[in-house]
């Protein structure tokens, strides 16, 4: 089943299972050097100086994950939307649209670290890039049927997109789901959805 995978959705699987079993063994300089910083904060420079923003973080948080729970959600995610999105995208486009999600999600990240009081955290997960996927299915498979896990109601896919972005706005604005980054799960769909749009206006010129 595995093997049946497209390519860059089962290299992007192994990647991100591979990474987080070396956080496992690793200290934390893999989070103090890999994880998602925010602006401003001063660069990392040896054991005793702080964390900080380094240009490379806008692709390498998306490999790391908090926990094994984090890791489950989002590989399961890759694992059902990716695949099919790869499979009417190509895998060129795909891999270029993963990435574009991924940074448009850090993108949004930054600007809002930026804009919050309070000390800076690290961001981390692959979830910017599967909100992308996520936006991708929808417009792709808008009436295919997809099933919420909690609760387990099942919904067409385009409304399953129009909920899930609903929810994230939700719990953005009022701060209630303190810890996760909502606005750059938002930021995925966003810039996925340009790139897409981008796409479709190159072949009808």
């Amino acid at each position: 089943m595995f093997s049946a995978l497209p390519p860059v959705t089962r290299a992007l699987l192994i990647a991100n299972i591979a990474v987080f079993i070396v956080q496992g063994f690793a200290d934390d300089s893999l989070i103090l050097l890999f994880a998602l910083w925010p602006f401003g904060t001063p660069a990392y420079t040896g054991p005793e100086a702080p964390a900080g923003f380094l240009p490379w973080q806008l692709v390498t948080y998306s490999f790391l994950h908090g926990n094994g729970l984090h890791l489950f959600v989002n590989m399961l995610g890759l694992f059902m939307f990716g695949s099919e999105v790869e499979r009417v995208l190509g895998y060129q486009r795909y891999f270029t649209y993963y990435f574009v999600s991924v940074l448009s999600a850090a993108l949004a990240q930054l600007v809002m670290s930026a804009l919050a009081a309070g000390p800076p955290y690290p961001t981390v997960g692959a979830s910017g890039g599967v909100f992308g996927l996520l936006l991708a299915y929808g417009m792709f498979f808008p009436r295919r049927i997809v099933m919420l896990i909690f609760p387990p109601i099942p919904m067409p896919a385009r409304m399953f997109v129009i909920f899930y972005a609903a929810i994230e706005i939700y719990l953005g604005v009022t701060g209630t789901q303190a810890g996760v980054a909502h606005f750059a799960h938002l930021g995925g769909m966003l810039g996925g959805f340009l790139m897409l749009r981008r796409w479709r206006r190159r072949r009808f010129d």
